[in-house]
């Protein structure tokens, strides 16, 4: 009797394999969607449940979903008394682990009276291979469900609970972050994200910052300013970002601005390498997957990319078009692979300008922009104006105010009879507040504060010297370039009124014959 049930059952399973198999190869693909409508309209009088699901992405996975984010830090504060299956991380040192659902996991949760149940699961793409690694089409979403007669509640109230709390709950847990963005080639497959990331623990403040006192205020105010300010710049029709350019010598503390900057406002850093991105769609792709409350840092950008020649290169290659029309197709084909070989990006000045200021820069909100150079000189006037880079910040040479500051963080004084002379020095030559904190490093534990201070004495005498004898060599060079020049013009003058006196002759000779 046994055998005669699991052979019944036996056939009817493959009976049911074989017409689901005809069904996926022989129904017609226009008329699924109505099958699935329908059959889903049928359920709803037998299933009284109702299904909310929240996908990981949005607008084609050029963005990850806020509201996922918010859910996934909700559930994993809520999930670690019933859930069986979680995700283990480290936010914070010296902290304990804060826990996630893993995918396929299923836990309850309870509202004014009302439950729900939310499950964890993804999409795995139809084509499977053999690989070690997850597919990169891999989508994770969240899926509510909850009986059709609360609809009401977990619609308006619930869910607008959820999210709140959830953003609460990543704000406490948050850890900052400092990115760098990935080559393209490894935007897919098993790592398959255009940003890595590292625990940004640079101590840097304000307060240790070498600077004026009355300038660092001023820039405090203004980034206070600027994080409070989400109501004022939509007021004003503008997108809520702001741009910054640090310039000065190398040395000054432009990168421990930007340190200062993320400590002050507790923001993440994205910092661009633009010679790794290939083009300006590279370039916008780049920039939605960054988040609010953070700072875009694009370093030394005089040296990232030859952005301030292309308008020469632009205007040479039309003076240049008619003789590439007379040259084989075939050799113009191979010169331009070969500039585009040796330019390696082509991130144009244009493609950066949209993305500071065009109209993807509106994309998300609570954005700061930083641009570094040591030689503000060579940046094009359109790239640094006010509205792209709207407050310039030289860092100088160190003067007498910041070296208090980093007297005080290296060495603990506020004042010493040996100020006086550093105050002197400071004031008649330049050097770096990088090499006065060298200068005031104690190198061994037998130094102390005196030995620190002479050192930095000695090595500003130096600075002096060095700065004396460069300054005469350049009067002495100009002085004999400035005699060659004018020996050279007495010989062409010398030359041009022989030749005049030559003519002279000549011509009276001329006449004398006549």
């Amino acid at each position: 009797m046994t055998g005669e049930i699991w052979t019944q059952l036996s056939s009817a399973i493959t009976g049911l394999v074989l017409a689901w198999v005809m069904f996926e190869q022989y129904f017609p693909y226009q008329l699924r969607g109505y099958l699935h409508k329908y059959s889903q309209k049928l359920m709803s009088y037998a299933y009284p449940y109702i299904q909310v699901t929240f996908h990981e992405f949005t607008s084609e996975r050029l963005m990850r979903s806020e509201a996922f984010s918010a859910i996934q830090s909700y559930l994993g504060s809520n999930s670690t008394k019933t859930a069986k299956r979680l995700k283990a991380d480290v936010v914070r040192n010296n902290e304990p682990l804060v826990l996630t659902m893993d995918d396929y996991e299923e836990v309850t949760d309870v509202f004014d009276g009302v439950k729900v149940w939310w499950s964890s699961s993804k999409t795995v793409p139809k084509t499977q291979s053999i690989s070690f690694y997850p597919a990169a089409d891999e989508r994770r979403y969240y899926r509510l469900t909850f009986h059709k007669s609360h609809r009401d509640i977990i619609t308006k109230k619930y869910i607008e609970h959820v999210l709140k709390e959830g953003k609460a709950i990543a704000v406490k847990n948050r850890q900052r972050k400092l990115f760098t963005n990935n080559p393209s080639e490894n935007w897919h497959g098993w790592k398959s994200t255009k940003w890595s990331h590292v625990v940004f623990e640079h101590p840097a403040t304000f307060d240790t910052l070498a600077m004026e006192t009355k300038k660092k205020e001023e820039i405090k105010k203004d980034l206070t300013k600027f994080s409070k300010g989400k109501d004022y710049y939509a007021k004003i029709g503008k997108a809520w970002k702001r741009g910054y350019l640090l310039y000065g010598p190398p040395g000054t503390g432009k990168s421990t601005m930007i340190s200062a900057m993320a400590n002050f406002l507790d923001y993440d850093i994205y910092d661009l390498e633009l010679t790794t991105v290939k083009d300006n769609s590279e370039l916008r792709k780049l920039l939605i997957e960054t988040t609010g409350k953070s700072i875009i840092v694009i370093e030394d950008i005089d040296c990232s990319l030859d952005l301030t020649g292309q308008r020469k290169k632009a205007k040479e290659k039309d003076d240049d078009d008619q003789s590439d029309k007379e040259k084989d197709p075939v050799s113009k084909k191979k010169k331009e692979a070969e500039e585009e070989k040796k330019s390696g990006s082509k991130v144009t000045l244009s493609g950066l300008l949209n993305f500071i200021d065009g109209l993807w820069s509106a994309c998300g909100g609570e954005r700061i922009i930083v641009f570094s150079t040591n030689y503000v000189d060579k940046l094009d006037p359109a790239l640094i104006r006010r509205g792209r880079m709207d407050k310039h910040i030289e860092l100088s040479y160190c003067c007498f105010e910041a070296f208090k500051v980093l007297a005080k963080n290296y060495l603990e004084l506020e004042s010493h009879e040996m100020f006086g002379k550093i105050e002197e020095l400071l004031g008649e030559t330049k050097m770096t507040p990088a090499d006065v904190a060298e200068n005031l490093m104690p190198r061994s534990d037998e130094e102390d504060e005196e030995d620190c201070l002479k050192r930095l004495i000695e090595g500003l005498e130096t600075a002096k010297e060095e700065a004396r004898k460069k300054t005469e060599e350049e009067a002495v060079s100009k002085a004999e370039k400035a005699d060659k020049e004018g020996g050279e013009i007495s010989s062409q003058v010398a030359k041009e009124n022989g030749e005049i006196s030559a003519e002279e002759a000549k011509e009276n000779g001329v006449i004398a014959d006549g």
